[in-house]
């Protein structure tokens, strides 16, 4: 792979990475990956076929199925893992880059994601293996003994988005390795170059042959390889509509899945918080990544007390926030990732003036100097009811709204009113008190003042935002089966 420098080159793929080998794909079809920043080519990969999951899968089946990975000691995956980290990290920066080219994060985000955030997830998921009880006494009944086996699940199929490709790449292929799975990736067509340079890192690792495979390909080569026989677990990130096919495939032939899926996560402001602390906080969890966030807090709640108040703060921080080049450290919002994207965007901009919501920053029109570009402006409606579409619809982008609430039992019913139940979080002077608010949310994941969560935790969805868990014992559980053994 030529090293990414803005500019002055272009990233060429030729080959796929498949059980261990760079190989000729089956078709001559190519993915241009360009900038949404500028329409600039950014490279070029193959674009895998049906054909080329087969081969993956194949290689993913006998890589199992005679080992030796699986029959390695949890130790032994360990140190494979943790060398794949190591090497990871003396490419962290350029991978930053790289993903910032690709899909239009700003680089303070894909910089603080793969050199900071990566890093942390990857040593959660090692010491949470290091913890599990691989095979346990659990009891006896006369001189026979229960022995508790975990083992692993099998061919793992992975399926991700382009909005943090790196992040939801690793959070499946770690704890799945760990396990002692063997894995087929899908990588999305946006982020095709990022997925087959991670291929790299994990050829360098040394991992036995068979045991990854790496595939950026569109919706058709996924739906190939989820409904794969070969396949025993399918792990896919991506939107509600995708989950529930996946999820109606992996019924029919009885494969185990974890889904993690949409979100419309609500943010509630009680009437004692600081408001100076809460719009601080919300900067970054309403519209990090260019809001192309699934737990993205983009239903702002706040006490009809102080309304307009948190309307304003809110308003003048979306104006403040710059939005340009992506590459530029100084950007805080890049570009949508596509002109369908952009579009959606701007589609709920419009319904959301049709609604009769109070539009108080932002709008239609592009950002002055960005027309070559997916660029939107960041857009805050007001005078919003919970019943309104862009109340309730995932929208993908910078676009908030704020919901007013009479007391705190109003605020809680506003917050479980939706089919979501990813995110969200409680802004309160008394932190105890936030805490017993953010008991009553149903929702898997959320933030006190903006507290930030260790990856011991578990990340995932209640409702239609998914089923399974990520991140540390939890996330590893997910890639193991349960044997019980009496003698």
């Amino acid at each position: 792979m030529d090293t990414y420098m803005k500019g002055i080159s272009v990233i060429t793929y030729p080959n796929l990475y498949i059980g261990g080998q760079w190989v000729a794909p089956a078709t001559a079809d190519v993915l241009e990956v360009r900038s949404p920043h500028d329409r600039s080519l950014v490279g070029t990969a193959p674009h895998a076929a049906p054909a080329d999951v087969d081969r993956a899968v194949a290689a993913a089946r006998r890589a199992f199925d005679e080992g030796p990975w699986p029959w390695m000691s949890p130790q032994e995956r360990s140190a494979v893992v943790e060398r794949f980290s190591k090497l990871y990290a003396v490419r962290a920066e350029e991978f930053a880059a790289l993903v910032t080219a690709e899909n239009g994060s700003p680089l303070w985000f894909t910089r603080w994601t793969h050199v900071q955030s990566l890093p942390e997830m990857t040593e959660a998921y090692v010491r949470a293996a290091a913890a599990l009880g691989w095979e346990e006494e659990v009891g006896a009944v006369g001189d026979a003994t229960t022995r508790l086996r975990r083992e692993p699940v099998g061919v793992v199929a992975a399926v991700i988005p382009w909005n943090a490709p790196h992040q939801s790449a690793l959070v499946k292929l770690v704890p799945a390795l760990l396990a002692g799975c063997t894995v087929v990736l899908k990588a999305s067509p946006e982020t095709a170059l990022d997925a087959l340079a991670l291929a790299e890192v994990f050829d360098a690792a040394g991992l036995p042959e068979g045991v990854v495979s790496i595939l950026p390909a569109g919706r058709e080569t996924s739906e190939y390889l989820v409904a794969h026989p070969g396949v025993d677990k399918i792990a896919f990130t991506g939107s509600t509509t995708a989950g529930r096919r996946i999820a109606s495939v992996a019924g029919e032939q009885l494969k185990r899945v974890s889904l993690e899926l949409g979100g419309k996560s609500a943010s509630i402001i009680l009437e004692d918080a600081d408001l100076t602390a809460v719009v601080a906080g919300l900067r970054a969890l309403s519209l990090g990544n260019n809001a192309e966030n699934c737990v993205a807090h983009t239903r702002i709640l706040a006490p009809r007390s102080r309304y307009e108040e948190v309307v304003a703060a809110l308003a003048a921080m979306m104006e403040d926030v710059r939005v340009g080049d992506p590459s530029d450290p100084e950007t805080f919002i890049g570009p949508m990732v596509r002109a369908d994207q952009l579009e959606r965007v701007r589609s709920y901009i419009e319904l959301g003036i049709a609604e009769g919501a109070r539009m108080v920053t932002g709008g239609l029109e592009t950002p002055d100097g960005l027309e070559g570009g997916y660029y939107v402006r960041p857009t805050l409606f007001a005078d919003v009811d919970s019943d309104m579409r862009i109340a309730r619809e995932e929208i993908f982008g910078p676009v908030l709204v704020v919901i007013p609430f009479d007391d705190e039992d109003d605020a809680v019913r506003i917050a479980n009113d939706s089919e979501y139940g990813l995110g969200g979080g409680v802004w309160a002077a008394d932190r105890e008190h936030g805490i017993e608010v953010a008991r009553r949310i149903r929702t898997g994941w959320m933030t006190v003042n903006g507290a930030a969560p260790t990856y011991d935790g578990a990340f995932g969805g209640y409702k239609s935002s998914g089923i399974g868990r990520e991140f540390g014992v939890a996330g590893l559980a997910q890639y193991v089966e349960y044997k019980t053994i009496a003698a």
